[in-house]
């Protein structure tokens, strides 16, 4: 069984005992989190897609921990003006592991 689920503006593919990178969520590790915008459940034989969102579907999760991604550079230049701006960026994410998925 498997769901597609919508969280910080991108949809991931989870499955049972996976675990995934999320945008930030405002919940401390050990704890658990409910996903309830899943666009779509399928159980390997019946598939369910929803308009945006299947009713009643619901993805549980347990907080593993609160991480930052690696760093990426940012660089900005105008060629011939002597304009040169480099900066550094590393997004906080959540690492997730899903628990169970619940069809409508």
């Amino acid at each position: 069984m498997f769901a597609v689920v919508k969280t910080g503006g991108k949809q991931y593919k989870v499955a049972k005992d996976d675990i995934i990178r999320v945008e930030k969520l405002d919940v401390e590790a050990g704890k658990t989190v409910t996903l309830d915008t899943v666009l779509m459940v399928s159980d390997g034989k019946k598939m369910t897609v929803g308009a945006p969102s299947v009713a009643g579907a619901s993805v549980t999760a347990e907080v593993l921990e609160q991480t930052r991604a690696d760093k990426i550079i940012v660089f900005k230049k105008k060629r011939r003006q002597n304009y040169r701006r480099k900066a550094g960026h590393k997004q906080h994410l959540t690492v997730l592991k899903i628990k169970d998925i619940k069809a409508a």
